[in-house]
């Protein structure tokens, strides 16, 4: 097998495809032949030794895969040599195989295709968890999506209009606002030449929105919440703009309103249960065609680094996927 081995966690540079022995699985893993892994904002902070998770050294980054089941550890029952799987670990998907535990992996139904399941549980499980359980979105509610045409910004589009609410997308250019649109978004804020307070004002009557989604961070969060509806719901979904922003608590007062925290992971761990019925109801609503990822580009596995440069630029919109041709 070959592999993106971190050695040293000095940033994507110091990245190098080497080849490495195919482990055996133990007890409970699986061995996965990747076929496409895409790439997420914690897969730059990991290699940069910044991200909440630090694995021990030498690792293989790439959280987020999906491929082919090539053999079984002890007491693996779900699953069976030759069924397709996705798979969200942390590490390990950058490569051309990865040991897996086999209760992180996702059986995929017939037909699922490997770029859209490589890039279907971290956005998708993120948004219903923030939106459907956290925020108790109902239908006929407003939501705000900020970063609305990144991976988790495109996916909370699509979750918040399954559940009937009514969406604006917020993004930094008119092709970004486009492709919310495209999304089923219902109307757009360009904040790079728009002022959000002021759009969102004429937007929604002067209410405000009643639950906003804040995977960015920065500087936008105040101006957000300063426009929040009386008991709306703030989702702390991430920070991918740099900088944790901080907020004047009489801002919640004066709205009745609720800052909720979004950590996807811990619940998954906490509440496994609750987890897997979610990503049943997520396969289910792929099926009907509520909800698919889009799909920035895909690249081959060899191209790494360039996906990471593509990334750190900010110009992707939706999921960036990376494919290995031939394993």
């Amino acid at each position: 097998m070959h592999a993106w081995l971190c050695e040293d966690p000095i940033g994507v540079d110091a990245l190098n495809w080497k080849e490495l022995p195919t482990p055996t699985p133990k007890a409970g893993e699986v061995l996965i032949e990747i076929k496409a892994a895409s790439l997420n904002f914690p897969d730059i902070l990991i290699v940069q030794n910044k991200y909440q998770i630090k694995p021990p050294l030498p690792f293989v980054p790439g959280a987020e895969y999906a491929g082919t089941v090539t053999a079984l550890g002890e007491g693996v029952k779900h699953l069976q040599i030759g069924q397709a799987v996705a798979c969200l670990s942390g590490t390990g998907g950058f490569g051309t195989h990865t040991l897996a535990p086999a209760a992180l992996c996702m059986p995929l139904p017939p037909g699922f295709p490997m770029v859209d399941a490589a890039a279907f549980i971290m956005i998708y499980a993120t948004s219903y968890h923030a939106l459907v359980d956290r925020a108790q979105l109902r239908a006929g509610e407003t939501v705000l999506v900020l970063g609305a045409a990144g991976g988790v910004g495109t996916s909370a589009i699509q979750i918040a209009k399954a559940m009937g609410a009514r969406v604006i997308a917020a993004a930094s250019s008119a092709e970004k606002c486009a492709l919310c649109t495209s999304l089923g978004a219902d109307a757009t804020i360009n904040y790079s030449t728009e002022n959000l307070r002021d759009r969102l004002k004429e937007l929604t009557g002067g209410k405000g929105p009643d639950v906003i989604y804040d995977p960015v961070g920065g500087d936008i969060t105040e101006q957000a919440f300063r426009s929040i509806a009386w008991r709306g719901r703030y989702l702390v979904v991430g920070f991918a703009s740099g900088p944790i922003p901080a907020l004047p608590f009489n801002l919640a007062l004066l709205k009745g309103a609720s800052i909720v925290g979004v950590f996807w992971g811990e619940f998954a761990k906490r509440e496994p249960q609750a987890n897997t019925a979610m990503m049943k109801e997520l396969a289910q609503w792929y099926g009907q065609g509520k909800i698919k990822p889009a799909i920035d580009r895909t690249m081959p596995m060899s191209e790494l680094k360039a996906a990471y440069a593509h990334m750190g630029s900010r110009q992707v919109m939706g999921k960036l996927v990376l494919v290995n041709d031939t394993n």
